[in-house]
Order: C-alpha cells, then structure tokens, then sequence
C-alpha cells in the first residue's frame, strides 16, 4: 500500500470501480478502500442506457459487457385486464452508439470493471479496508484518511482528493457537511431474482402490471436471468414479505416453480428519493448513491452514478496536473444536479402511476391512459443533457450528448472512440480542424490530449470522410455525423472528455476562438 494516493476512493462498488479506472487511465495513483472483503455475489442493478454502454467502453470493457448483456426494445406498462397503458420503445442503437436500453447482472459488470482496475498499473484495490476517520482539515495539498484492516491494524494514509462512493450509508458524506433531502416517496417491494431452468423467450422482455391487487414488474435480469418486482400491500408485514415460500407463492402466478427455476436472491428494498445538497467540499466528493438515490421505474440509479464518475475523472485529471483550478470542480454539482433532480422527478412520476392499489384510482388512471394509447400519444424519458457548468455561454447546443457513430479507417471498423480516440474532441464535417487552429490555440489544445477530426458525408468512398491526426482517413460509415450536423445547422463541435458538447461554432475557421472560449472557461476567475 502506498502511504500518498493522488486520489483515494471509499467504496468500490460499479461507481467506484468506474472513477478508479478513468483516473487510472489518465496515470494517477488511485487507493480505492472498500470495506466488504470480496464482491456482493448477487444482483442488483439490472439495466444500463446507451450513454453509460459509451462510458463502459471508454473504460476497456465495452465489449465484454455488450457480450454479458441484452438489449431491450420495449417496456410495456399494463392494467389488470392486460390493456397498453404505455410503451416505452427504446432504439436499437441510441445517440452514444449503443443500444438504448440494456438489461445485464450487476455481479457480472463488477467483476468485468475489477478486473479491468487491477490491470492498471496506478490503482492499487484494497478489500476489507474500511476507512473509520478522515482529517480533511488543510495540510499541504493533501487529506489524510485512517483505514483499519481486519487483522486490527490501523493504517494512515494521505491523498490530494477522497472521492466517497460508498453508497447511501455514506461514511464519507458527513464529513462535507451535507444535508439529505428526502422527498417522501416510499414504497416497500419484493425483489426477486431467479435462473429459469430452460432458455424462455419473454415478449415484451420487460413489463409494468399496473395491477391494484399487486403492482407487479417483470423484467429481464440479464442473459439467462428473470427479476420479479411485488409491491407490498398496506395488509402485508415486511417480515412476511420477505419469506423464501412468498417469493415462491407469487412467481407461481407466472408458473415460476422451484421445479423450473433456481431462486438467487429475494429481498424487500424500500424504494425512496433522495439527494444531497452539497457534493463537494474542499478536497473532498461525492459520486453515485452517496448523493442521490431514486426508485427504480426509470432504471437510471447506477446509470446516474457512472455519469457522475464520468463527469468528475476529466476534472479532477486538469485540476491534478494543474491545468485548470480546483474551481472547476465546483462545476461537477452544479452539472449533475440539474439531471438528477431531473430523473429523480421522472421516476417518482413514474412510480406514483405504478404504485396505486386502490381500485377506484386504477380505474381512473387506466381509462385516462389508454384514451392516450388510443389517440396515439407517447412518453418519453426526459432529454439528456447537463445543468450550467463547464459550458460555451449562449450556446443552445452545449451540454447536449454528442453522438457516437461507426467509422472505418483502412480496415478497421469500429465505434468512433474505439477508432479515432477520445477526449476533448474537435470535429467537422467541412475540414479538419487542427488545420484551422493557430499556434497558440494548437499548442493549449494539444496539451489536454485533444484529438481533431473531419467528418464528411460518410455514405460513398469518395474523400467525404473523417481526417484524424496526420491526415488519417476515417469514413462515416452510417452517416451518423453527417446527419447530426444538419440537424444542428453548425459545421464544428467541441466535445469534451465525458461526451458533452461544450459548444459549437457556425464554420470550421471558428476552430481557434472556440478553443480559446475553453481555456478563458477552464480558468475563469484566476
């Protein structure tokens, strides 16, 4: 164990793991302390969108975890008697180039990013290490944690930054001074898992009965895998609940039987909405259930946590090499706040329709909602996008997520970040950028990593392509860039690390001032 990290990370759960490796990456020395001696082996979280598929490929393990996971194209909410009461249909390929929705073990993904985090060189994983003290007061430009091990030893170590990721219980948390805002929703639901014994084809895979007698979701768990969701009724004690024969009592509904399927785990889980009002304090964050917790109906809890962590690794990676002030971490709440209050109202809307158990209300809710179905009309998720922070000012486009599209070069095919890179990322589709960039604008943007590309139409073998680097030639094999700058009536994009735009320009000579509104950005208020 080193005695001074760069950054040490309390809690080593998928957030965790995911930080790790991102600033592991970048070449810091990373200590994660995780208390629990070996991974929780059974599941949990269940689905992942395209955004957070785009953040587990950035971390090496894109592949493995689209081979360990299945997409989902429709979640299908219905009453009692079986009527549509919402479709949610999501696409096969979402703007960050992977499936919208994802269905996946959470075990399995752990044990994907632990991996992956021990095969970087500066990220040191320590299990059954629990930190019981940080002294956070100002010593040099470090913080200092004391962690005991579970031979009884107790061990100091120092760091520049604690990031706590250790999850709704936080031990990190209290010592930010942050207060949690609980906005009242409860709801207590069995959760259950089970392996079918025989391959089953579910259509739709995943489905909400908005039953009054029993609110019931019934979801994929990942390849191979079945969760069973009951809310519990105002007769019912948790105890009772909570029985190995209820579990069994209630899948048999849906001929789920100990003869064809092996029960993994059953549990009651209150589901709540909550969030915190500070994320930062000095050197010491938050990222992931430490800061927000949200019921489940929009699958977004872990989804949530590795934005975080995706927003927080290029920031704290500038601050660290002292590139930009340690302001910019400031910018880390006021960016993920905004969406996740966001998603957190969103899955409280949703879970307020779901969770009705009184007949009358259902009644009414179920002809209000399939009149909508009948006239056609659709929901949708809320937008992606982040609240004010590191953003180009006025522009209507920053904070939106970029696109990831397919592109080949030579004969290599691919996603875009597996092909050309990632990172602050300027592209076009009328030149290449870098070309444009003056001197000085060249020599700052080529130290924070920045990549350039020029993207043309895509669709034929003419020179239309992506240019990267030395005038690499890189084509866009779906037109997915081209389709997007036509939309956005803009010929360049400045996308940053974690997939943002920070802003656009009308014309590809505008590639010098947009870099320069980045640096006066990164360093306001010096």
């Amino acid at each position: 164990m080193r005695a001074r990290y760069d950054v040490a990370i309390v809690g080593y759960g998928p957030v965790g793991e995911t930080l790790a490796i991102l600033l592991g990456q970048r070449g810091w020395t990373v200590g994660v302390f995780e208390k629990q001696p070996a991974a929780y082996p059974l599941p949990r979280a269940v689905h992942f969108d395209h955004e957070v598929g785009r953040i587990l490929q950035a971390v090496g393990v894109g592949d493995e975890a689209r081979a360990r996971s299945e997409p989902a194209d429709v979640y299908e909410w219905r009453n009692a008697a079986g009527a549509t009461l919402l479709r949610f249909a999501s696409k096969a390929l979402g703007v960050s180039g992977w499936p919208e929705a994802n269905m996946f073990a959470q075990p399995d993904l752990e044990a994907l990013l632990d991996r992956r985090a021990r095969s970087v060189a500066t990220v040191e994983v320590h299990r059954g290490h629990e930190v019981v003290g940080i002294d956070a007061r100002a010593d040099g430009d470090d913080v200092r944690l004391e962690v005991a091990t579970q031979d009884g030893r107790h061990i100091g170590v120092a760091a520049r930054f604690i990031v706590g990721c250790d999850g709704a219980n936080s031990f990190v948390r209290p010592h930010l001074g942050a207060t949690v805002t609980d906005l009242g929703f409860f709801f207590d639901w069995l959760i259950v898992d089970v392996r079918p014994h025989r391959p089953t084809v579910w259509s739709p895979l995943n489905v909400q009965m908005c039953d009054p007698a029993r609110p019931t979701t019934l979801v994929s768990g990942g390849p191979g895998r079945r969760r069973w969701e009951f809310m519990r009724l105002p007769s019912e004690s948790i105890e009772d609940l909570n029985r190995e024969e209820t579990a069994w009592r209630l899948l048999a509904s849906w001929d789920v039987t100990p003869e064809n399927a092996t029960l993994e785990r059953h549990t009651v889980y209150r589901f709540q909405a909550r969030w915190v009002d500070r994320w930062r304090a000095g050197r010491l964050l938050l990222a992931g259930d430490a800061v927000h917790q949200m019921p489940p109906f929009a699958g977004q809890g872990m989804c949530s946590g590795l934005r975080d962590a995706a927003n927080l690794a290029w920031k704290l990676d500038l601050v660290l090499a002292g590139k930009a002030p340690h302001r910019l971490l400031d910018t880390y709440a006021t960016e993920r706040v905004p969406h996740v209050s966001m998603v957190i109202d969103f899955s409280m809307q949703l879970g307020k329709v779901i969770c009705i158990a009184d007949p009358a209300e259902a009644a009414a809710r179920d002809a209000m909602m399939t009149a909508a179905v009948d006239s056609g009309q659709m929901v949708a998720a809320p937008p992606l996008g982040i609240g004010p922070g590191m953003l180009l000012d006025g522009d209507p486009r920053a904070g939106q997520l970029f696109v990831q599209g397919r592109v080949a070069r030579g004969d290599a095919t691919g996603r875009f970040d597996d092909v050309v890179g990632g990172g602050f990322t300027l592209i076009s589709p009328s030149g290449d950028p870098g070309s444009y960039l003056d001197a000085d604008a060249a020599a700052f943007f080529a130290s924070l990593g920045g990549v350039t590309a020029h993207v043309g139409g895509g669709a034929s073998r003419r020179d239309v392509a992506v240019r990267v680097g030395e005038d690499a030639p890189v084509r866009d094999v779906d037109g997915t860039y081209a389709r997007w700058f036509a939309e956005h009536d803009v010929d360049l994009v400045l996308q940053r690390p974690d997939f943002y735009v920070f802003g656009t320009a009308a014309r590809v000579e505008g590639a010098s001032t947009l870099v320069r509104r980045l640096r006066d950005a990164l360093h306001a208020g010096e």
